[in-house]
């Protein structure tokens, strides 16, 4: 199914959707998006997400001129328009970018008085069914994550070099993940994901200060996790830990919780997704239905 675009509060099919070349997100990569799915037709864990858009946008002295309910709007619009969410057929891939602006070519804020504001849906298309029930294998690739002190990872920028790089590394060795180290060669994240792995029950995962984004579904998984009985906290991890993992998992909002079953020629655990990551992805995907059923509940009697 083809995108549906929404530039600047006028929505276009993907065809026709366009932004300036002169854009400072096109020229210089200056900006910040988040990525959300639906549930029942509603956007998973919403106020999250825009919480960390304002945060990115904030690293950047980038000005958000919408309100969150504005953005909301503007996402009831789009996937309207798309045939998606509640009345619509399926879930949506929803994907919002804020960029500096069209301006002169200056690094200068003041060349670009007014941000641009994108919100592009789709249909959403899960991962294969094969990946949560077999498992996927990840490469642990040499391109390392940015230092933060350059390009902060804390930012959910739109400059995504850095993680493209990684994965292209990763697909030409046949993975469906690239794992990045930090300066310090210690684990970091995926490219375009969390990463954690299991020891003795624990779900163990890496610390902010490692040099990785604050995943949305990662933040989650720490907050619910001992509704499953499971302990799941922060600790540096290096590269043994990976490789003497009993469980290895991804976690993205798109994905929701991958096994990580090998990495390169490691197996990792038994080779096959075990109980720790199944109960936690079984635990997710309750808890986003539940969520999004109730909060669809209250929309309707409104």
């Amino acid at each position: 199914m083809s995108a549906t675009v929404n530039v600047n509060g006028r929505v276009f099919d993907q065809e026709h959707a366009v932004i300036s070349v002169f854009d400072h997100g096109f020229l210089y990569g200056e900006g910040v998006y988040e990525t959300l799915r639906t549930y029942n037709g509603l956007p998973f864990l919403f106020d999250r997400h825009m919480r960390r858009l304002r945060n990115s946008a904030g690293m950047l002295a980038l000005r958000v001129p919408l309100s969150n309910d504005d953005i909301s709007a503007r996402f009831r619009d789009t996937v309207r328009a798309a045939g998606l969410g509640p009345s619509g057929h399926g879930e949506a891939y929803l994907r919002i970018l804020v960029t500096r602006g069209i301006g002169e070519l200056s690094y200068d804020p003041a060349a670009t008085p007014e941000p641009s504001i994108v919100v592009i849906v789709k249909l959403y298309v899960a991962a294969p069914a094969e990946a949560f029930e077999r498992g996927v294998k990840a490469a642990l690739v040499p391109v390392v994550r940015n230092h933060p002190g350059s390009v902060n990872p804390l930012i959910k920028s739109n400059n995504l070099l850095n993680s493209a790089l990684a994965m292209q590394e990763a697909v030409r060795r046949g993975a469906f993940e690239g794992i990045m180290r930090n300066y310090r060669g210690e684990l970091a994240e995926c490219s375009t994901a969390n990463i954690f792995i299991v020891k003795r029950g624990a779900a163990l995962t890496p610390p902010l200060d490692s040099g990785l984004l604050p995943g949305i579904t990662r933040e989650y998984l720490l907050e619910i996790g001992p509704e499953a009985g499971i302990a799941v906290r922060e600790q540096v991890l290096r590269d043994e830990d990976l490789f003497g993992a009993d469980e290895c998992f991804l976690t993205s909002t798109t994905r929701e919780l991958v096994p990580i079953v090998r990495v390169d020629e490691h197996t990792i655990g038994s080779g096959t997704p075990g109980p720790v990551t199944t109960a936690l992805l079984q635990l997710f995907r309750r808890r986003a239905q539940e969520l999004t059923s109730k909060n669809l509940k209250v929309k309707s009697e409104k």
